[in-house]
């Protein structure tokens, strides 16, 4: 049997053991708890911006270098993560859908009017070119002829694709941005080089004369010259005709004496970023594009570049009209353009109405 003072030492040690027991948890507790805490204090979660870019179909393949190589750029200036949505499609129907409702932070579009379409929906804030760098000019395009290999029907420039028997292939002016590129194209051919205003609208009836279908978009019409095999000439965007090229397409290409260099439009969503909080990067993502590495994913898909360097690069790529480059300045401008070539009573509705009348 255990005398009393045995028993007395076994729970003072039980007691003791407990003791140190209960000191090893509370601390292990506490190590926790300040390992806890210096984890949410000290290391925080890298932050992810997200960016909707709706663009016209023709850049998609280069955003697949330029997203990237900005995300990469962000990440080493800011430590943040940029997480893209996109969106490619007709430049018109892209304009409409940002305008509906479609929520953008950055557009690039085929041409300014369709940008202003949305600022007019109270998206883009009024002067948005001079607020945005290169006045929101990232790449250019010329319009060029494309053709059926060795050419047969000896088009070399716009007054051949007027000529009595040879099938157009051109999208309509009421739908395309990129046919308006096209009418403006074969008038400023005569009027910018010293015919006359009847001589220009003259060329630009036979122009529609000879149209054996009238698509919606550019590419639908490219389409039907390139896969359906339809038209003996096709307008095109250089950019479209060199893609058509690289997809394997069997036509050649002419490029006009004189044509008229089709500029491209981007810029920030006003209404989008100040509600997202993401202008900063948004900014950035335009500005971007105008850098050297941006500017020669363009160059490599198809697109001209604005930075002179750059397409010094690439000028076996790129050669120039061998007459007159003119550009929408040449015409006033878009809202002078509108008004003289595309509104109700302008050029173009008198020339449809002239062709459906049979004259």
């Amino acid at each position: 049997m255990r005398t009393a003072a045995q028993t007395t030492r076994r729970i003072l040690v039980i007691g003791a053991v407990a003791m140190m027991m209960a000191a090893a948890l509370l601390l292990t507790g506490c190590t926790a708890a300040d390992k806890s805490s210096a984890n949410s204090g000290g290391e925080k979660a890298t932050k992810t911006r997200e960016l909707t870019l709706v663009a016209y179909s023709i850049p998609e393949v280069a955003y697949r270098k330029i997203i990237p190589a900005f995300q990469a750029y962000w990440k080493n200036k800011t430590g943040e993560n940029v997480k893209f949505t996109e969106s490619y499609g007709g430049s018109g129907a892209q304009a409409r859908a940002v305008s509906d409702g479609l929520e953008a932070d950055v557009v690039h579009l085929a041409m300014e009017p369709d940008v202003n379409k949305i600022a007019k929906a109270g998206l883009i804030k009024e002067g948005w070119q001079e607020r945005t760098k290169g006045k929101g000019i990232p790449t250019t395009s010329l319009i060029v002829l494309g053709v059926r290999p060795g050419n047969p029907k000896g088009i070399a420039d716009w007054a051949d694709v007027s000529r009595a028997g040879v099938g157009v292939i051109t999208p309509d002016p009421k739908t395309s941005g990129g046919a308006k590129w096209n009418l403006l194209a074969s008038y400023g051919s005569v009027s910018l080089n010293g015919g006359t205003g009847k001589q220009a609208e003259d060329q630009v009836l036979g122009l529609y004369k000879n149209a054996v279908v009238l698509d919606k978009s550019a590419r639908d019409a490219s389409n039907t010259f390139l896969k359906k095999g339809l038209g003996d000439v096709a307008l095109l965007w250089e950019s479209d005709a060199n893609i058509g090229k690289a997809e394997g397409g069997t036509f050649d290409i002419v490029i006009p004496k004189s044509t008229i260099l089709a500029e491209t439009a981007a810029t920030v969503v006003d209404e989008t970023v100040d509600k997202k909080g993401t202008r900063d990067v948004a900014e950035a993502f335009v500005d971007f594009l105008f850098g050297t590495e941006a500017q020669k994913a363009f160059a490599e898909t198809g697109l001209r570049p604005v930075d002179p360097d750059v397409l010094a690069q690439y000028a076996d790529k790129y050669p120039q009209p061998a007459g007159k480059l003119f550009t929408i300045a040449d015409f006033g401008g878009w809202k002078q353009a509108n008004a003289a070539f595309f509104d109700d009573g302008a050029l173009y509705p008198k020339v449809e109405a002239a062709v459906a009348a049979g004259k």
